[in-house]
């Protein structure tokens, strides 16, 4: 199976279609959403395009190719536009390797789960890096509409164990074999 993994959205429309048609460039299986998808946030600035409306929209329409994370700055009236649930977090197994996903406001590389995984993949901190600390990868596949520090839009794509952080270009900015 192949994951398309994005997160913090923030509202913006016009990234919410890039998610989708990345989606289909990749020939994901499924879309995994790492929170924060239509509130921009107090301390961030109003993303392209910023539509909450237009981003359930969007993202109801793939429902059926949706598995959708809380986030911080998600809360219960989000749910009320959206055909879909928001979930505290998720397991998938690739290519034989158990990997956690989460929104990264509770569990990150600095606050780890005690459930050992092969990898953790989260976002919130809106800056996309790959960072092994023992035999566990933890992996910030970044913010697709706000980035900060420096790191690009980005996604990250997960397929056979091997999980690769692209722009929302299509780009590879790292590969990672779990």
């Amino acid at each position: 199976m192949k994951y398309l993994i994005a997160s913090d959205v923030h509202g913006s429309a016009y990234y919410a279609d890039k998610i989708v048609e990345r989606a289909k460039a990749e020939n994901a299986d499924l879309i995994i959403l790492l929170g924060d998808i239509y509130n921009h946030g107090p301390r961030n600035p109003l993303p392209k395009d910023y539509a909450p409306m237009k981003v359930a929209e969007t993202l109801n329409a793939v429902k059926d190719k949706l598995i959708v994370v809380k986030g911080n700055c998600d809360s219960q009236v989000d749910t009320l536009i959206s055909e879909f649930d928001f979930i505290d977090s998720a397991c998938v197994v690739s290519g034989g390797k158990k990997v956690f996903l989460t929104h990264g406001h509770v569990y990150n590389k600095t606050d780890k789960p005690k459930t050992v995984f092969d990898a953790v993949v989260y976002g919130h901190f809106h800056t996309c890096f790959a960072e092994r600390q023992g035999k566990t990868l933890f992996l910030n596949c970044g913010s697709v509409s706000l980035p900060k520090n420096g790191t690009p839009n980005s996604y990250a794509v997960l397929c056979d164990g091997t999980i690769t952080i692209k722009t929302t270009d299509g780009e590879v900015v790292s590969e990672n074999v779990i």
